[in-house]
């Protein structure tokens, strides 16, 4: 994709590469900086640095190449599999793994083991980088997942998402003792305003986000939840966790930087799944043991009560 400018007066004195960052929404300008560097940004038809300072009259040509998606290789790996049939198959999910490829991360994945395990048979609605993915778990949470084989499951499946009839249940521990044993958290989610790798609650831009928890353990200083969603935003109930001042513990994005234990990422667990069975329609609901980990964790945390 080709882009051509022309600097006027008052864009004279600008560095280049902030020049092209605000003419160019949607470009980051670490990106356009990478494409000063790769010489695919021209000024009056030559190469320049990022730090170039535009001039009246300059002509800009701006060359984006085309993104292209690399090829996604089956691997062979051990699945902990819940169930499995025709159409879907559930995984629990080990802490550590990330669901699908994406920058950084093109191979361990759970898709990769999953195009090896069921040769091929996944939907490809979501595209060659998520077969078979109506939903995603954070790398470091636990649990179940549904992942589907074919089109009519992933349909059915991601219309029970968004009519929030999935049983969606989690379990967390999080920091200080909440006040009530129930309660529900219904305030809108979208991306921080300053930083964009975070989610935060989000009023003006947020959409719609509800969480019910209920408390199943109380600790001196920790308190052990159930969480259910009724929608399914991005981070949701580490968000919604940390804004009512309950981060979950090891979540170094939405809580204290330090754990006082030996934690990678965040203790969160997706522990029940319920859906309609996309063929037969009939309910079915999947369980997934706490990881080791998790139940050492409380062991600490009961022996310190």
């Amino acid at each position: 994709m080709n882009q051509r400018f022309t600097v006027t007066a008052e864009e004279t004195g600008i560095r280049i590469d902030r020049y092209l960052a605000e003419k160019c929404s949607g470009i980051s300008r670490s990106y356009l900086q990478k494409l000063l560097k790769e010489e695919t940004v021209l000024v009056n038809q030559k190469a320049v640095k990022s730090n170039y300072k535009v001039n009246v009259g300059d002509q800009i040509e701006l060359s984006i190449p085309e993104a292209v998606e690399p090829e996604i290789e089956a691997e062979d790996m051990e699945l902990d599999i819940v169930y499995e049939d025709q159409d879907i198959i559930l995984i629990n999910k080990p802490k550590g793994m990330v669901v699908h490829p994406a920058a950084g991360h093109y191979s361990g994945t759970l898709v990769n083991g999953l195009m090896a395990h069921c040769r091929g048979e996944l939907s490809g609605i979501n595209g060659v980088m998520r077969p078979g993915i109506v939903h995603r778990i954070d790398m470091d949470t636990t649990g179940v997942l549904i992942v589907c084989k074919n089109d009519m499951a992933h349909n059915s499946i991601a219309e029970q998402l968004k009519e929030h009839s999935i049983t969606r249940k989690y379990y967390a521990v999080v920091h200080g003792n909440l006040k009530e044993d129930e309660g529900t958290i219904n305030a809108p989610i979208g991306r921080h305003p300053v930083d964009r790798k975070k989610m935060s609650v989000n009023e003006k831009n947020g959409r719609d986000a509800v969480t019910h928890y209920r408390v199943l353990e109380r600790f001196r200083q920790f308190t052990y939840v159930e969480c259910q969603l009724e929608t399914g935003r991005t981070h949701q109930i580490r968000v919604h966790m940390a804004s009512i001042g309950h981060p979950l513990l090891g979540d170094s994005v939405y809580g204290p930087a330090k754990s006082p234990f030996r934690l990678n990422g965040q203790t969160l667990h997706a522990g029940v799944l319920g859906i309609r069975h996309p063929r037969s329609k009939e309910y079915m609901e999947f369980k997934a043991p706490l990881p080791d980990y998790f139940e050492d964790l409380l062991k600490k945390l009961r022996s310190n009560i």
